[in-house]
């Protein structure tokens, strides 16, 4: 079976180059095309995008201002799904035999973000992966609040061709969208979602700076930090990074453990500690001119060389307290004693 993220994807070699090769959405056959997308143009209970085609994978992006969401599935509104969710580190909760759908995202009445994957063989039941990133209190000085789950369909019968978020304790507003993308392995198109707006790689040994941007609703961030054998740490920062103002704040959580949060920071540390590890990041960034700016990021430190050593992760979300217009540039910069090595890199890619 063929991988769903083939692109973007820094462990397979030339596939980031030929991704999306040209400017405007074009690039190699294959990739994440869009299948559909729903913008409100007035409050509703649903955001629904009908008549998908049949794809193995989608990936689905939500932009909601305050309602809290479920999955609904082909119209479905038997007791046909089940869910896990942690909320900001806290204990698992389950939820089985749903009848309106499977529940992803609590109430919060802030703006949030959610990235969904999800596995589409009509024979099995349908899984998905689902990510939330919630502003909270606006201001640095409060961190986000994250939410991560895991959800079943039980049809083995169907493919999907309709997703839905369904709202509970308020109703979604104007604006609000979804967005429903979808990669298959027969695929042969080049009208690819995500457009390549930049690469970077190390320079004077502690910075991998995206340059200037095409602005985008969007943002697909993905970097690798490779270490001279000295310590190092990656942070993020938004612009060129030189300015340390600390209108950033964030919520992470080492290997499962205790959630931290850190407000009015001058930068988002996904990793911990000074050590001389390589580090691999993967980020969602929704840059909405009027509002905060949202990110979902996830991390993996090498730790030390060989298969008897375990790697280490980090989940994290963050804010930048930013309202007055969109996000043009990052910078990923290494605060320790040591050098980025030869193999540096980070890759942006955007959409609106």
């Amino acid at each position: 079976m063929s991988f769903p993220f083939v692109q973007p994807y820094f462990g397979l070699g030339n596939s980031l180059q030929t991704a999306q090769a040209a400017a405007g959405g074009g690039g190699a056959a294959g990739g994440w095309v869009e299948l559909g997308r729903t913008t409100l143009g007035s409050d509703n209970t649903l955001l629904t995008v009908a008549s998908l085609p049949d794809k193995r994978y989608y990936m689905i992006l939500g932009d909601h201002s305050q309602a809290g969401s479920s999955i609904r599935l082909n119209g479905d509104t038997g007791t046909s799904y089940a869910v896990r969710r942690s909320k900001s580190g806290a204990s698992d909760v389950t939820s089985v035999n749903r009848s309106s759908g499977g529940f992803i995202s609590d109430s919060r009445s802030t703006p949030h973000f959610n990235v969904t994957y999800l596995s589409n063989l009509s024979s099995k039941e349908k899984l998905w992966q689902n990510q939330n990133v919630y502003q909270y209190t606006a201001g640095a000085g409060t961190a986000p609040l994250r939410e991560e789950g895991v959800g079943k369909w039980i049809n083995t019968s169907n493919a999907v061709d309709e997703f839905a978020y369904l709202a509970w304790a308020s109703t979604y507003q104007t604006g609000d969208e979804v967005v429903v993308l979808g990669w298959d392995p027969e695929d042969t198109h080049t009208s690819n979602f995500w457009e390549e707006l930049a690469e970077g790689t190390a320079t004077s040994g502690d910075n991998l700076d995206t340059g200037a941007l095409t602005e985008k609703k969007y943002y697909w961030i993905q970097a690798m930090a490779v270490g001279n054998g000295s310590d190092i740490r990656m942070s993020l920062r938004t612009g060129d990074g030189s300015i340390a103002t600390t209108d950033y704040s964030y919520r992470r959580s080492h290997n499962g453990g205790t959630e931290e949060t850190f407000t009015s920071a001058d930068r988002m540390a996904a990793t911990s500690g000074a050590v001389s590890d390589n580090e691999f990041w993967n980020i969602f960034v929704i840059n909405n001119s009027g509002n905060e700016k949202l990110c979902i990021a996830h991390a993996v430190r090498q730790n030390t060389a060989g298969a008897s050593n375990v790697p280490n992760r980090t989940e994290m979300v963050g804010k930048y307290a930013y309202t007055s217009g969109q996000l043009d540039r990052f910078r990923l910069f290494n605060d320790q004693a040591g050098d980025l090595a030869s193999g540096s890199i980070i890759k942006v890619w955007g959409s609106d």
